[in-house]
């Protein structure tokens, strides 16, 4: 392996390092801004406590199952084409060798 595969290879794993970091850089405060413990003890001041009001979710549309399964084919049909395509590709730049007699 030269040199210049190292340096590839090595640039790429800092990158994904990189990337996995900024993903748990953004998601730790996301996670943490949302995850609050109600109180519902008395207040310090002697008012009533209010409780949290309750909300009711209405599921008005959605996708439907046929419509996930087509996308998660369409997907892997995808894939499989790229992966066929760059197999291809990679053959076709390898170098043919001479038979030997």
């Amino acid at each position: 392996m030269n040199t210049t595969h190292r340096i590839r290879r090595l640039a790429r794993i800092l990158a994904a390092g990189a990337c996995a970091l900024l993903a748990l850089a953004t998601a730790s405060p996301a996670m943490a801004a949302t995850t609050r413990v109600p109180h519902y003890g008395p207040p310090a001041s002697g008012t009533p406590a209010q409780l949290p009001a309750q909300t009711h979710t209405v599921v008005l549309g959605g996708m439907p199952g046929w419509q996930i399964a087509l996308i998660a084919a369409g997907t892997a049909v995808l894939a499989a084409l790229l992966a066929v395509t760059a197999d291809r590709a990679r053959a076709a730049r390898r170098h043919a060798t001479a038979p030997s007699l």
